[in-house]
């Protein structure tokens, strides 16, 4: 492990039953100190206490009565999550692989650039969706993680990040409402684009969400908190109810037949329904556009034929396109489209006056790159017995 301070995670009481307070948004946190007489400031207090300070001692919140505190201590606990491994990357990004049980392992990454940092968030032990070019997808899909496991996740890497030095710390508080002198924060922006499909952990991702958004927690605007999405429509419909925060769409491809082999999701939601689904989103979006994010693979999505099929989706959906170079990994025979082919890819698309970038690759060094993500997860899936071929798509079911 690299020599980052750990932060110290005492639960104060061992019971396995007991509730995790990092699981819990205002609301939830409100009725539960009610229980034991508490008014709902006292969750304001606690959310502070947890959340801005990264506290994970009871007795440390020394604004609440002692009494409160006992309470508190005898029926709940702090628990953030179980850092089994860190890796830093040459170019700043970390790596964390956290064990959320017995028989699987979950990976976060963190990715500073400029004046922003970027907190990568997994929702699943692994992910049920299996697109041939996801690293996680290969490991099959074990179990959803609690809402406590994801912003477990963000209460850890803020806390280790806060011990860096002044000097080797962003000092950035981008984004972050609340206080009218906030205290620098590394992270300025969170991506739910890690391990899993987090529309399909929808009620524990939610409250995850709020916590993210709430002033007395973490304050992020909704412009800044990302959740990434295969496309499962019925839950971006909820979400642009629930929780509207920023969309990206995983849509690597720019037609149903070639879609269906890169998101096997698309076979139950197909492109007109998603795109469908992506302007009703839009109506209640805090961005005014969708990014669709489309991975550069070698002779499979990258001829010019397909950039034109997505600018004919661009005047469908009001979106920008994010392309991104493959990241191979052992399992995948797949290939990364050269650099020429990405440019001239992204030039068809910008003569056409459809906003495009091409992502940066960031900690590809320690296989955190996106698309690499990979923890130790207990499949009970068994895709890998079951689709043993999925790398293997022809340049004929490419179009």
């Amino acid at each position: 492990m690299i020599g980052m301070p750990k932060p110290t995670v005492r639960p104060v009481n061992p019971q396995p039953t007991a509730p995790n307070l990092l699981g819990y948004d205002e609301a939830g946190l409100s009725e539960l100190v009610a229980q034991w007489g508490g008014k709902p400031f006292r969750a304001r207090q606690l959310l502070r206490w947890m959340h801005q300070r990264s506290a994970d001692q009871f007795a440390d919140m020394t604004d609440l009565a002692k009494k409160f505190r006992h309470a508190l201590a005898q029926h709940c606990v702090i628990e953030g999550p179980q850092l089994s491994s860190e890796q830093r990357s040459e170019d700043g990004t970390i790596k964390w692989l956290f064990s959320v049980d017995r028989s699987n392992a979950i990976e976060t990454v963190y990715i500073p650039e400029g004046d922003r940092g970027t907190l990568c968030i997994s929702s699943q032990a692994g992910c049920a969706v299996g697109c041939p070019f996801c690293s996680t997808g290969y490991q099959g899909f074990s179990r959803n993680l609690e809402t406590a496991e994801i912003v477990g996740q963000l209460w850890y890497a803020e806390k280790v990040l806060s011990q860096l030095p002044s000097d080797a710390r962003l000092p950035t508080t981008a984004g972050r409402r609340g206080s009218s002198n906030p205290p620098a924060r590394a992270i300025s922006n969170v991506v739910m684009m890690g391990m899993g499909e987090p529309l399909l952990n929808y009620d524990r991702l939610v409250p995850a969400l709020k916590l993210m958004l709430n002033d007395h927690a973490y304050g992020l605007s909704r412009r800044r908190v990302t959740v990434s999405t295969s496309g499962v429509v019925p839950m971006m419909d909820r979400l642009s109810q629930d929780c509207p925060v920023a969309l990206a769409v995983s849509l690597h491809a720019p037609n149903d037949a070639l879609r269906d082999h890169l998101v096997p999701l698309n076979r139950k939601y197909p492109l007109a329904e998603l795109l469908a689904a992506c302007n009703r989103y839009l109506e209640y979006a805090p961005r005014d556009f969708v990014t669709f994010e489309y991975i550069m693979l070698d002779g499979i999505n990258d001829a010019d034929a397909h950039a034109y099929e997505l600018i004919d989706i661009a005047q469908q959906v009001r979106c920008k396109f994010n392309l991104i170079p493959f990241n191979s990994f052992p399992q995948s025979d797949l290939q990364r489209s050269s650099n020429n082919r990405v440019r001239r890819f992204a030039q068809i698309l910008l003569d056409a006056g459809v906003v495009t970038t091409v992502r940066k690759t960031r900690g590809d060094d320690i296989a955190a790159a996106c698309g690499q993500l990979a923890g130790d997860v207990a499949d009970r899936t068994r895709i890998a017995e079951r689709r043993p071929d999925r790398a293997a798509i022809t340049l004929e079911e490419s179009g």
